[in-house]
């Protein structure tokens, strides 16, 4: 339950007199300096122009009107014209008794309406394992699709296998140097140890006398031995997909030449030559007549081409196939997450979404930065066809699923995330994700500490009148407003941010009962201690039901 939404509607109904339009941007949420209270809102501001008044003149005129909320204790007005809210004490107090009836489900929305949406995520080449590389967009990708979840969305989780570009073939290539017996793996091949067992089922599926005249043969089995390997890499991080979807399979259903007929019959298709780009130029340029999409018409910077003067398909070709694809199955909005070397493909992804959908699809794309794996502060190198890169899987066994999935997520995705194996696993404040679970832990030792069975349905709240106490109870009362934002703008970070915030008003009032024993949870007063003790198992519901969305565990004790 989004308690700002609740109240934001009752001050826009008040205001309701204005344009929709108008009352659209008004907002409601608490300032950044909790000293000016504990909500405040642009009205007056958004909604002087069309009021005809000095936005400091209409915030007291609204002063006046909002007044009627019997929630508000306190009304000012604050700079150009901010009106600023301090709600009653009992009415944060009550909303424990809304986190404690709502346990598991508290901070889930509807406000997704059940819209259909495909996020995309991971979809690196079937080449070898998932590497430290690819784990920040799978981490990201994985949690916010929970996120969309717990916010009411249907969501379908999906890997786009690329198997159709020469890479696999490379692949196919290096996979029978194995089998053939080679040690010496040869410049561009993939030397990785990896490929070893896959040459060694090769040969128990298709027997001696293999060479490179049978790669279109072999290639399928190859894909999908590789394919099981990321599966199961995947896995070991608790990273899922509902659905995998092979490129080469759908340029061989025709999906690409039907894309274009499309585009082609809404007068989208045309032939001509581009101007030569300045600075590198991209692998789909060449300097004489192709086949080009006139992306430019869809806010794209230039037209792009979708097939080369051979008449072969570009890889962007593919997109086009592929996102038809993902139309036809009934999805309102694509969220496509990607390597921030993929960001010239943004533009020309949305241009093409747009020309197939007539704009009624979304298409939101994700750019992830890189992940610089550290060891004590040193960088570990790793190359990805040198064969010494870091698996996925290596790293978990070093600092554990937890860790990996919540650190990913502390940063905004499009900023770089240095990933210290070392500082990681240490158990203190400046670990995050430590710190978050041990809040988890040190509620249910305060219950293991009490001994005795609590009714948290019956407390008297309004003993909870601490200022601390208050304070944590607002930043409770957050949660679902972050969780919807994080849906909103595609940053589960926001979560994460939110619970490092959680716990430390948590360890903060913990620590306080450690100087001052009438700020103790559990004391001689039993009503008091019953308050109190309903505040620490609504703080442990909210620290589960956040890490629960990260998909890192919520552990009951810790050494």
């Amino acid at each position: 339950m989004n308690i700002f939404n609740q109240i934001r509607e009752q001050v826009v109904e008040l205001i309701s007199l204005y344009d929709a339009a108008s009352l659209e941007k008004v907002t409601l949420e608490p300032p950044r300096d909790a000293s000016h209270g504990d909500l405040s809102t642009n009205a007056a501001m958004i909604l002087a122009k069309d009021a005809g008044k000095n936005p400091r003149e209409l915030a007291e005129d609204f002063k006046k009107l909002f007044s009627q909320i019997e929630i508000f204790e306190e009304i000012s007005v604050a700079g150009p014209g901010f009106i600023n809210f301090r709600l009653n004490p009992n009415f944060w107090q009550n909303h424990i008794a809304d986190i404690i009836s709502n346990q598991q489900e508290y901070g889930k929305s509807s406000v997704g309406k059940n819209a259909k949406v495909n996020v995309e995520y991971v979809s690196t080449n079937p080449t070898g394992p998932i590497h430290i590389g690819h784990a920040r967009g799978a981490v990201f990708g994985d949690v916010l699709a929970s996120v969309l979840q717990a916010s009411g969305y249907d969501v379908t989780r999906e890997y786009y296998i690329n198997d159709a570009g020469s890479q696999i073939e490379t692949l196919c290539k290096s996979v029978l140097l194995r089998y053939n017996g080679a040690t010496e793996i040869p410049e561009g091949m993939y030397p990785g140890e990896y490929v070893i067992p896959i040459a060694e089922n090769l040969r128990a599926e298709f027997g001696e006398g293999l060479d490179e005249k049978d790669i279109a043969k072999i290639r399928p089995f190859v894909v999908e031995e590789t394919m099981n390997l990321i599966r199961e890499n995947l896995a070991s991080a608790n990273i899922r997909h509902d659905v995998f979807t092979s490129e080469f399979e759908l340029t061989k259903a025709g999906k690409v030449e039907e894309a274009l007929k499309l585009l082609d019959s809404k007068g989208l298709i045309y032939r001509g030559v581009l101007e030569a780009p300045k600075g590198k130029a991209p692998d789909d340029w060449e300097e004489r007549e192709q086949t080009l999409f006139k992306s430019t018409d869809f806010g794209d910077d230039v037209d792009r081409a979708i097939k080369k003067s051979d008449d072969s398909f570009t890889y962007f070709a593919g997109d086009l196939g592929y996102h038809l694809n993902k139309i036809e199955r009934g999805f309102t909005k694509l969220i496509n997450v990607l390597g921030q070397d993929h960001g010239g493909y943004v533009k020309r992804i949305k241009a093409g979404v747009k020309a197939l959908s007539d704009s009624k699809v979304e298409c939101e794309i994700k750019l992830v930065n890189l992940v610089k794996l550290m060891q004590n502060g040193v960088p570990v190198k790793m190359s990805k066809r040198g064969g010494n890169y870091i698996f996925i899987e290596e790293v978990i066994e070093e600092v554990g699923i937890d860790a990996l999935r919540f650190i990913m997520l502390t940063r905004k995705n499009d900023a770089p995330l240095d990933f210290d194996l070392a500082k990681v696993v240490e158990q203190s404040k400046d670990n995050p994700v430590f710190y978050v679970q041990y809040a988890h832990a040190r509620c249910h030792s305060v219950f293991r500490q009490y001994g005795k069975e609590v009714d948290f349905t019956n407390a008297d709240l309004s003993l909870l009148s601490n200022e601390s106490e208050l304070a944590l109870i607002k930043k409770l009362a957050e949660f679902p407003r972050i969780v919807e934002l994080a849906a909103s703008h595609y940053e589960p970070h926001r979560i994460a941010f939110y619970l490092q915030e959680l716990a430390a008003e948590f360890h903060s009032l913990w620590n306080a009962g450690t100087s001052d024993a009438a700020l103790k949870f559990i004391i001689d007063d039993e009503s008091t201690t019953h308050a109190r003790l309903t505040l620490v198992k609504a703080v442990q519901i909210v620290v589960h039901n956040g890490l629960k969305i990260f998909g890192v565990n919520a552990p009951e004790e810790m050494k």
